[in-house]
């Protein structure tokens, strides 16, 4: 005797060898031996044999009328038997039977499955549903198949041109035009970003890097809606000074600008002048939430999106031959030893006499032309001041820092500019403490460390950047960064406390603290009642954490930027053999862009040592590169601007004003390379 018998959802023959109570014995075609039970058993018969009953089985199954079955069974639930002797007319023979119950359980939108072998029709509601469905299923397949077949002739299909930044990078994996993508990446062995490249979606890498950025950070888009300038204070007073800003010659959002005056006793005075709008945006105005909603402005070669609209900046920048709304910070000092006397904060007009640019100055401005006293250049007795109190103040901050227990910062460091003309590069490198970058970086940290001690000793909270063992538990042995509202040491800088106060065109921060240091300059000992935050207020600290997150992610793709504009200097330069430091185990530099190569099991060779490479191949999409070595240096000489400090972290790249950024911000990297990114050319 022979059975048909169903087994873990699954349909068998067998042939059965011994019956022992409510079990049987049973051998399989295969040869296989079984134990069935009887309740599994849905038909008994001798003849033909097990296997061929299956085959003619599944002849019998794949004739059915499904729609003639249907309408046969009716609706009440039924045994597949019955069904069969309706269906055939007769009683089925063995295989019919068999053929009838693979076709039910194989038809689930037609036949609901009820217990073994008993079945019931489905409504003719959720059948034609459910055919509907399949229809459309089918439909979309040969959808799916054509848009397959045009991306790998590397064509984009037009109805998937407006979802292409969806697709790469917040897909609905349940959607056709993903599973085209995902299917025609499969048969191409290639990735979806490539494929994209290939076949138009993207123009090129640079725009793929950029389009990533923007869908990740900005969804509605980098532009700005229409908004009116606000008005300013009335009543501030001009101040009587001729002031003056350095920075480099593609700079737009000018911060800072100084001023120097001999006082009558002999003493000078030394104005810091930053501009200011915290004195037309006020706290949740509709520019600040604008402001607020970006926190940074973003910077990259060749291209930067603002944190404020171009007309407010345009506004409050220190531009040349105008009077601008300013915070000023004047310092006395005793021109004998260079200490200072006293300090003041003021909101105020300040007169913009020059806009002074390091390109053009560099090069005649060097720190043995400010000790001779020789050459011809704008500002030349008031540099000569800024520049012996600029040594002072480096110096105090050295003590400082050593007495942290630090080293001395390094000055041979090399930084680099970008800047970036009709998708051409142009890499610059500038030796670190040049003069100009010198008066200007330590003029901000002394401006953010005197404001930074104005807030705390006026009980008004802050956003301070702090560096140390005593801003927090746990450190690692690498001193990292931390954004606190309360002053704390910044141990790198060498100094008390650090408020990032001096760039509030670029970081909220910079305006927020801006707002507060108003309030302590006008209000004295009432400031932390008017002051706009108040102590332990939720709202700054809530300002603190998104702009950490924010300044991150703008920090990763300008390094990201850069990488690539360095990978796309190596292809215009036609570079394949190039000159590299050593800056730590397999860790090296390229000697004239700051592209950090990573070398798997090179020798040991010293740090500082310059080596020869052989570039194999780069990848503009992957931001990767390979190369070999070809030299290994012939004596122990070190590069002279080899960074024998460097540590596994590469640093955040360092925006286009390079005074207070490229000194202050890569003294808290501690790490290899400085890169100043230039500012595209204004217009």
């Amino acid at each position: 005797m022979n059975l048909f018998f169903e087994e873990s959802g699954d349909f068998k023959v067998g042939t059965v060898l011994s019956q022992a109570g409510e079990a049987y014995q049973v051998e399989m075609p295969s040869g296989k031996r079984t134990k069935v039970k009887v309740k599994d058993v849905l038909l008994q018969y001798e003849k033909p044999s097990a296997a061929d009953l299956l085959e003619a089985a599944k002849a019998v199954a794949a004739d059915v009328d499904f729609e003639f079955l249907w309408e046969v069974a009716g609706q009440d639930e039924f045994g597949f038997a019955e069904l069969g002797a309706e269906y055939f007319g007769h009683t089925p023979l063995p295989s019919e039977a068999a053929g009838l119950i693979l076709a039910l359980h194989g038809a689930p939108i037609y036949f609901y499955k009820k217990g073994r072998g008993r079945y019931k029709a489905a409504p003719e509601a959720s059948l034609r549903a459910a055919q509907a469905g399949i229809e459309k299923k089918k439909q979309q397949g040969l959808i799916q198949a054509g848009y397959v077949d045009e991306l790998k002739a590397n064509k984009l299909p037009e109805s998937m041109r407006p979802l292409v930044q969806q697709l790469l990078f917040k897909p609905d994996k349940n959607s056709i035009e993903f599973k085209a993508l995902d299917a025609a990446c499969n048969e191409l062995h290639t990735t979806p970003q490539r494929l994209m490249l290939a076949a138009g979606g993207f123009g090129s890498p640079k725009e793929l890097h950029m389009a990533r950025f923007l869908f990740e950070n900005f969804p509605r888009g980098a532009g700005f809606p229409a908004v009116a300038v606000p008005p300013m204070p009335a009543n501030l007073p001009v101040a009587e000074v001729a002031a003056f800003s350095i920075d480099d010659v593609t700079t737009t959002e000018i911060d800072d600008a100084f001023s120097v005056v001999t006082l009558a006793d002999g003493m000078v005075q030394v104005g810091i002048h930053i501009a200011a709008p915290g004195l037309g945006i006020r706290p949740d105005d509709a520019i600040d939430k604008m402001a607020r909603t970006r926190m940074s402005t973003v910077y990259m070669p060749g291209d930067k999106i603002t944190m404020l609209p171009d007309e407010l900046v345009a506004a409050f920048t220190l531009a040349e031959g105008k009077t601008c709304p300013a915070v000023s910070l004047y310092a006395t000092i005793d021109p004998a030893d260079w200490s200072v006397k006293s300090t003041v904060t003021r909101a105020e007009l300040v007169p913009i006499k020059s806009n002074l640019r390091n390109n053009d100055l560099d090069e005649v401005v060097s720190e043995e032309a400010l000790a001779a006293g020789s050459g011809e250049y704008p500002h030349k007795a008031e540099l000569a001041v800024l520049w012996q109190w600029a040594l002072t103040l480096e110096a105090a901050r050295m003590v400082k820092r050593e007495g942290f227990g630090l080293k001395p910062e390094q000055n041979n460091r090399v930084d680099f500019n970008f800047y970036v003309e009709d998708d051409v590069v142009t890499v610059l490198r500038r030796k670190r403490g040049a003069p100009l970058d010198k008066i200007v970086a330590e003029l901000m940290i002394f401006a953010n460390s005197t404001w930074g001690k104005l807030m705390h000793d006026s009980g008004v909270p802050g956003i301070y950047r702090s560096q140390g063992a005593g801003s927090g538990a746990g450190w690692a042995a690498k001193m990292q960064v931390r954004m606190v509202t309360h002053a704390a040491p910044h141990q790198g800088l060498g100094v008390d406390q650090y408020a990032w106060s001096t760039s509030p065109l670029r970081r909220y921060t910079d305006l927020v603290n801006q707002w507060q240091i108003l309030a302590c300059a006008e209000h004295g000992v009432t400031a932390p009642l008017v002051a706009p935050f108040k102590p332990r207020d939720a709202n700054l600290f809530a300002i603190v954490s998104a702009f950490d997150a924010a300044y991150g992610a703008y920090n990763d793709h300008q390094q990201n930027m850069e990488r690539y504009w360095c990978l796309r200097w190596l292809g215009q330069q036609e570079q394949r053999q190039v000159e590299a430091v050593v800056l730590k185990d397999e860790v090296l530099r390229l000697a004239d862009i700051p592209l950090i190569i990573r070398l798997p099991g090179m020798p040991q060779v010293a740090r500082g040592a310059q080596v020869k490479l052989d570039i194999l191949r780069w990848d503009e999409l992957d931001l990767t590169i390979e190369a070999r070595l070809l030299e290994l240096p012939s004596s122990t000489e070190i590069a002279a601007d080899a960074d024998l400090d460097y540590e596994e972290e590469e640093p955040a790249a360092v925006p286009a004003d390079t005074g207070e950024a490229a000194a202050t911000e890569a003294v808290e990297a501690e790490g290899s390379v400085t890169v100043v990114t230039s500012e595209p050319a204004a217009g």
